[in-house]
Parts: structure tokens; sequence; C-alpha cells
């Protein structure tokens, strides 16, 4: 009970601090993946389009995915600086392989048979990526979506090694002064933000997903 009081005068205390934190932790993590999905879905299509250069382009992002975060922080900041802008680069950088690998092997993996159908009624290559592919692929994509947003939601923790704040703050204080209150202050809504995340996520998921077809 004695630590369960302490934590709790803990949030009290250094309410101001957690919140402003966990408002840029939230501009990060979502600016972060609006940027990747806008980056991976349409080359995640491309490759689709272009198998010869799909493995080439999955390459590259899980390449970056082995850097260790904290590295690859720390060689970006002598080409961008320190900041926010070198904290974006590096979460877009690691949330790039989920979306991009479930957005290409959603589309390839529907169904051929489906296709020809769809060809033999006349549709266009265009028509039957938009109301065929796509729509049928949309559980693979969201479900790579989801994942890279946890994975950013939690690798934004790095970002105060940057300047760049963040709920990273809060913890990396409490290490610093032995806290477990100030740390646990810190990851607990790390974690409340990567589970919110995605729950919403999912909502969408199953009001965007046609009917009949699987959710992840």
């Amino acid at each position: 009970m004695d630590a369960i009081q302490v934590f709790l005068d803990t949030i009290i205390t250094r309410q101001d601090l957690i919140i402003s934190r966990t408002i840029e932790h939230l501009y990060l993590s979502f600016v972060a993946i609006l940027i990747a999905v806008a980056i991976s879905l349409p080359l995640g299509i491309y490759i689709s389009r272009k198998r010869k250069v799909a493995e080439f382009y999955i390459g590259i992002t899980s390449v970056f995915q082995t850097i260790p975060s904290l590295a690859l922080f720390g060689f970006l900041v002598p080409l961008i600086g320190i900041g926010t802008g070198t904290a974006l680069v590096a979460l877009i950088i690691y949330a790039l392989l989920p979306i991009l690998r479930n957005t290409y092997t959603g589309i390839t993996g529907v169904d051929e048979g489906i296709i020809e159908a769809g060809e033999g009624m006349g549709m266009t290559p265009k028509q039957i990526l938009f109301k065929i592919q796509l729509p049928l692929s949309l559980p693979f994509m969201m479900a790579g979506i989801r994942t890279a947003t946890v994975l950013t939601v939690g690798v934004a923790t790095l970002a105060t090694f940057v300047g760049a704040g963040g709920l990273g703050d809060v913890i990396w204080r409490g290490l610093q002064s032995w806290n477990n209150s100030l740390v646990l202050a810190g990851a607990i809504p790390v974690a409340l933000l990567a589970l919110a995340f995605d729950y919403i996520l999912k909502r969408v998921e199953k009001k965007v997903t046609p009917k009949g077809v699987n959710h992840t």
C-alpha cells in the first residue's frame, strides 16, 4: 500500500511533466505512423505490381529494422541534428517494414481465381486493384499498421536522447534519480497509449473491412 501511495503522490506532484510529455509522445507517434503509412502503402501497391523489385525494397526496410534503436538515433544526429526531426525520421524508418510487408503480402495473396473472375467480367487492372485486391487485403494491411503503431509508441521513448521529449524523458529522470515510481509514471502511459492505439485501429479495421473477409 505504501508503494501505491508513493506512486500516486508522484503522479500528482509531476502531473504537469507527465501530461506535457504524453502530448509530445502522442505527436511523435501519430506523425511518424501517418508518414510511414503514406510511404508504405503506395510502395506496397507498387511492388505488388512489380514483383521483381519487391525483394529489394523489403530487404532495405528489413536491414533498417535490424539496426538497434538507440544506434539509429545516434547515426541520425550528425546528419540531421538533435530534436523532433531526428526522432521522426528514426520512428518512420522503424515503422516502414511491417506496413510494407503486410501490404505486399495481402495484395499478392489474393486468390488468383477471384482475380481471373474479375478479368472475365471485363474489369481493368486498376478496377481489380481497388475493387478486389485492396478490399480483400485490408486485414493484412491493418495488421501491419497496428504492429507498426505499437512498435513506434515503444521506440518513441528513446526520443528523449535526441532532445525530442516524450515519455522517455519521464522514465529517464526516474532512472537517474533511482525513483521507481517516476519510472512507472512514464512507462505505464506508454503501455496504455500502445493499447489504445491498437484498440482504435482494430475498430477501424472492422469498420472498413468488407463483410465476409476474415479479421486479424
